[in-house]
């Protein structure tokens, strides 16, 4: 389960260093071997392990796609879907694409989320924040299934 926030960097290249908290459990998972797409409902990557990941790619695949809202969905989502590979180092390159989808400059922040990653930048996570912060309630559009939960 990957969980936390962390804030690490991008070099000029496109490079960055998965952290030793997230690296180990990728490496016991898939050995390395990731998958990185987009986030269709806002502006950040996300990062599976490959076998979480052909399980949704699965999925994805077998929608109707003679609908057009499901078809842009999967162009999208499968489109910029990229196979990438952890070197020696823990460290990844990402394709320019996707590095330009997300607004990805140097500083970065590494979401954990259960079963995958979020990656943003560093400024658009910060108004993620704030806007969630500033909503009507927490509780104004969860579901019943989160508001019985006793934290």
């Amino acid at each position: 389960m990957f969980r936390g926030v962390q804030h690490i960097n991008m070099d000029a290249k496109g490079r960055l260093a998965m952290p030793a908290r997230q690296r180990e459990p990728l490496l016991a998972l898939c050995e390395g071997q990731i998958v990185v797409t987009i986030d269709t409902q806002t502006r950040c990557l996300v990062i599976y392990p490959l076998p979480e990941w052909e399980v949704i790619e699965e999925k994805i695949q077998s929608l109707p796609s003679l609908n057009k809202a499901t078809k842009r969905f999967q162009r999208l989502l499968l489109g910029y879907a990229t196979d990438i590979e952890l070197d020696g180092n823990g460290r990844m390159l990402l394709p320019q694409s996707l590095r330009d989808y997300a607004g990805l400059e140097k500083k970065l922040v590494l979401v954990g989320q259960g079963k995958k990653l979020e990656l943003w930048s560093e400024a658009l996570w910060q108004a993620e924040c704030e806007q969630a912060l500033e909503e009507s309630g927490p509780e104004a559009e969860l579901p019943d299934e989160l508001l019985s939960l006793t934290l």
